[in-house]
């Protein structure tokens, strides 16, 4: 819009608080009095629990008190999201372990070295147990069962009634993919301070959490308190990511202490205890057929994935059941879809949400066979993509999933990606490279991807005009770095014409925001946002009403003026200020504020395309990537200062997981990724030339017209980089390179093709799928509600 705040560079306001030490973060916090709590955890990846003696813990000096799960005696977790009801888990291991790390005593001293000193004290009597540690042996019948009442470690599945969808394909492309575990493995880890009851409250809670108002729900739960009892703040939150989204262990414990003793108790994870227990990302092993013509236009996906859910069923098991099935069709016009999806239990850390959870998985699988596809055919893969993408026409359109995509021009974006990568000039370069002999590769990778946001419930959002002018917002959204100060503030100066700098913003505390459906989904502007534009135009409406009377004008010929205030069209001397109207509406008994709850009219659906650009060192299998470009459209964009950080961000979350990012275990279930020295994440050092840019769909299903950021870049730079790894080999006869691409993975790939037999991209999954129930049928809007 013309003259419009929207759409510009600004700032983030919130920055200075945080640059000048002003802030902070949950253990920055202090209270008189406070205890602290230190965790003894499990060295068994599976084991029953025979006895615990506590005796010796409990004399030690500065220790107030020792708890088992027996002492405790709470009751089961409430779950993020529910797998399987049966698996059940409590806030200290009661009977039996079933992951190396969880806790199983907790220890409450006057100091954080007294409680920690005391764990050494504490003697459990454990017997191991034979560990399912790997996903797919964990379905191979005599495997070892996690809950022996399930019978099997399959926690959930189901399948698609029909099986036939390759009949009839020229060509059929089929490879097994590895999508591995990640941690979350943000700045700051979990922290809580919980605070005894008072007469306001029968608990505080200071949490580091994406999503105060569901945590206050569930603490009210645990512990049945009213939810009006329960008051949880969340200061600044050193990253998410999606590990930070519900109720853990470790809260349930700390709360419990606190309400017992009467004294403030805290805890606040450390750097191995965070790699250890927080949940984990991805971890699905994927079974992907690719039909086509010999034209090289898709008839058919079959897929068949399993996902890790870790122990206790974490809910990241289930995302291959919802929405890496949801997206499965991705940006293509595919004819036929089958699809059989496992959530799978195994004796490891519990996988939850991470940066995209599902979406990526789902862009990563197809990605992948697109290239093999256009290998098998001879195309170049960016022809294959554009020979199936879903044309602008065809919108709004229901996919086989039940998706209901709202918006798209899938080739925009990729003909920009290309541009900016000079796509033809790289070809010849990795040409050139090859005819002279050369030992180090040029690789080009490219993707194209679609992914689902917002949606889902509903966001509040309040705005009120001060008597000085200024005006506040409050909103249920929980920000933690993407920018929601700036861009709420400019929505209402926007509107309102007031200044940013007199726009005050409060989030996180739910004593202060009655709801709030937090941050996840990259729902936040989208949703949140549009909730802030409801409140301000009520907002407005109400002004106007009060300018006209004032004024003695039309309420319709009230406008805002360009220097602040309102007043009437054509009429300049005719004014009156912000601070003049809120007084005149506090004077009244209704001051200027205004609150809503705002449902968007749907999911919608961000898109794009990225070209990622690497060298491969064919004697050592060094991959070195040397720049990547993410063209992401988000929809209307309000502020290209934020949206550029998120897909900076976004993408080097991306690369990393194509290249040096896993979660490992050994054979009997211990973590050898437990520590920084083991668990690989980039240096600036590391992270290659980053190119992002943008272009606009505009969705009809919220007022901004604005789709989610937050996640985008993730989606489509993994398969860029690992597409480009195996670009810059093919013509060496590789053929598929699982992530991450580590040197050793790539050498190896190098020496198996050079000696002519390269590794099979293909085996038969298990059994077990053939034995899954058959998906009900959903409904498109219910499938975007479930994902989103």
């Amino acid at each position: 819009m013309a003259g419009s705040l929207l759409g510009t560079e600004v700032r983030r306001v919130e920055d200075p608080e945080l640059l000048r030490g002003q802030g902070t973060y949950v253990d920055n916090l202090r209270f008189d009095g406070a205890l602290y709590v230190a965790f003894l955890r499990s060295p068994f990846a599976h084991a029953l629990i025979n006895g615990i003696d506590t005796g010796e813990a409990e004399k030690a000096s500065g220790v107030v008190a020792v708890y088992t799960g027996a002492d405790l005696d709470l009751p089961p977790l409430p779950v993020f999201i529910e797998v399987n009801a049966l698996c059940e888990r409590h806030g200290l291991a009661k009977d039996r372990v079933r992951f190396a790390g969880e806790p199983v005593v907790a220890v409450v001293a006057e100091t954080a070295v007294a409680a920690a000193d005391a764990l050494e004290l504490v003697d459990v009597d454990y017997e191991p147990l034979p560990a399912a540690i790997d996903v797919e042996a964990a379905l191979e019948p005599g495997a070892p069962v996690q809950f022996p009442e399930l019978g099997s470690n399959v926690a959930a599945g189901n399948r698609d009634a029909h099986d036939d969808v390759l009949d009839g394909a020229d060509v059929v492309v089929r490879a097994r993919i590895e999508n591995q575990r990640l941690a979350v493995a943000p700045m700051e880890g979990n922290a809580i301070v919980a605070l005894p009851g008072d007469d306001d409250f029968d608990a505080t809670v200071y949490v580091s959490t994406q999503m105060p108002h569901g945590l206050q729900g569930m603490v009210a739960k645990v512990f049945g308190w009213p939810r009006t009892r329960v008051r949880v703040v969340t200061p600044h939150v050193g990253g998410g990511f999606g590990g930070k989204a519900g109720m853990i262990a470790e809260h349930a414990v700390v709360i419990e202490a606190a309400r017992r003793l009467g004294r403030p108790v805290r805890w606040t994870e450390t750097r191995s205890e965070n790699l250890q227990a927080m949940p984990h990302g991805r971890a699905q092993v994927q079974y992907a057929e690719l039909g086509l013509r010999a034209d090289g236009t898709i008839s058919g996906l079959r897929c068949r994935v399993i996902g890790d859910a870790g122990a206790y069923a974490g809910f990241g098991g289930a995302l291959a059941l919802g929405p890496t099935r949801t997206m499965a069709q991705g940006v293509y016009r595919i004819p036929k879809i089958s699809y059989a999806g496992i959530a799978a239990l195994t004796n490891t850390t519990p996988v939850g949400a991470f940066r995209g959870a599902g979406r990526p998985e789902a862009a990563a699988m197809l990605e992948r066979l697109m290239d093999l596809a256009a290998a098998e055919l001879g195309l170049d893969p960016v022809e294959i993509r554009r020979r199936n993408f879903l044309r602008p026409d065809e919108f709004p359109f229901t996919t086989i999933s039940g998706a209901s995509y709202d918006s798209g021009d899938y080739d925009l974006p990729l003909t920009e990606a290309l541009r900016l990568a000079r796509y033809d000039e790289l070809r010849a370069e990795q040409a050139r490279r090859i005819e002279a002999g050369e030992t180090v590769l040029l690789g080009i990778g490219v993707s194209a991807y679609v992914e689902i946001t917002g949606g889902g419930a509903g966001e509040y959002a309040s705005v009120e005009v001060d008597t000085d002018g200024g005006a506040s917002i409050r909103v249920g959204t929980s920000g933690h770095g993407q920018g929601h100060p700036t861009s709420f503030s400019m929505i209402v100066a926007d509107l309102l014409g007031i200044p940013m700098e007199k726009i005050g913003f409060l989030q996180s505390d739910t004593a202060r925001v009655p709801r709030g459906g937090g941050t996840g989904g990259s729902r936040s502007l989208q949703v949140g946002g549009s909730a802030v534009r409801e409140a301000a135009e009520l907002v407005l409406r109400r002004a106007k009403e009060i300018a006209a009377a004032r004024l003695e004008a039309a309420v319709e010929d009230i406008e805002v003026a360009g220097d602040g205030g309102l007043g009437v069209a054509g009429v300049p001397g005719a004014t009156v200020t912000w601070a003049e109207v809120a007084t005149i509406a506090a004077e009244s008994g209704q001051p200027l504020a205004e609150e809503t709850d705002f449902k968007p009219g749907g999911a919608t659906f961000p898109f794009g395309a990225h070209v990622s650009v690497v060298e491969v060192d064919t004697e050592t299998g060094y991959v070195r990537p040397l720049r990547h470009i993410a063209v992401d459209d988000c929809g209307r964009v309000l502020n290209p200062l934020l949206v550029r950080g998120q897909q900076h961000g976004g993408a080097v979350q991306g690369i990393s997981q194509a290249l040096w990012e896993q979660v490992r275990y050994d054979e009997d279930g211990n973590p050898v990724t437990a520590t920084f020295a083991d668990y690989l994440i980039p240096s600036a050092v590391d992270v290659p030339d980053l190119i992002a840019a943008n272009t606009e769909t505009l969705t009809p299903r919220n007022p901004l017209g604005a789709k989610g950021i937050g996640e985008s870049a993730t989606v489509g730079s993994t398969p860029a980089v690992q597409n480009a790894v195996v670009d810059a080999l093919r013509h060496l006869g590789v053929r598929h390179i699982d992530i991450p691409a580590t040197p050793q993975r790539v050498w190896r790939a190098i020496q198996a093709a050079r000696q002519g037999a390269p590794g099979p991209l293909w085996r038969e999954p298990p059994a077990v799928f053939d034995t899954l129930p058959v998906r009900e049928e959903a409904k498109s809007a219910d499938a975007d509600e479930a994902v989103a």
